[in-house]
């Protein structure tokens, strides 16, 4: 596969993995998980077609790591960053004294009045490191990095869990806890 074949795959099982697994009928079981020979039969009557060896390399090659096998490689779920109601079964962690988000301006003058929020998806977002923040706010247009006191709000009784691809998550943050 090139590089624009996988980054088609990967987009399109970015949207039935997180999103709309019923785009090609599969179903996702309450932590996310998908048959994978389901998967590949039903992408391949939906015109997306791919083999196994395909798939895993997509999986293996994905430079944000969205995607996971089961230990056995019969099952597949993303990693984080769903919209639908699963569990990723993950434990809470204390996270560092610091993480960072990226967003662009016109989201700043919201995020100072109610900090940042969870909008569509089951949790927020934050990287261990600017430069993943900043190409997670570049897709917007030009990146405004937020440092977020993480340390503070675990202390403060805030839930953080770390996915399976190394981003932190949580439910939200309070602009109190934001370094502009």
């Amino acid at each position: 596969m090139n590089e624009q074949q996988k980054k088609s795959v990967s987009k399109f099982l970015s949207l039935i993995l997180r999103h709309q697994p019923e785009v090609i009928g599969i179903t996702l079981d309450e932590n996310g998980w998908t048959d994978v020979d389901e998967l590949i039969a039903k992408m391949n009557t939906s015109g997306h077609r791919i083999s196994f060896d395909e798939l895993e390399e997509v999986v293996e090659t994905n430079d944000k790591q969205r995607f996971a096998f089961s230990d056995d490689y019969n099952k597949i779920r993303a990693s984080q960053g769903h919209s639908v109601n699963i569990s990723l079964g993950l434990d809470p962690q204390e996270p560092p004294e610091y993480l960072y988000h990226g967003t662009v301006a016109k989201f700043l003058d919201s995020i100072r009045k109610e900090g940042l929020q969870r909008m569509s998806r089951q949790h927020l977002h934050l990287s261990r490191d600017r430069e993943t923040a900043m190409k997670v706010g570049s897709r917007r247009g030009i990146p405004v990095i937020l440092n977020i006191n993480t340390g503070a709000m675990h202390q403060d009784g805030f839930l953080f869990y770390l996915s399976d691809n190394g981003v932190w998550l949580t439910d939200h943050v309070p602009a109190k806890y934001i370094n502009f």
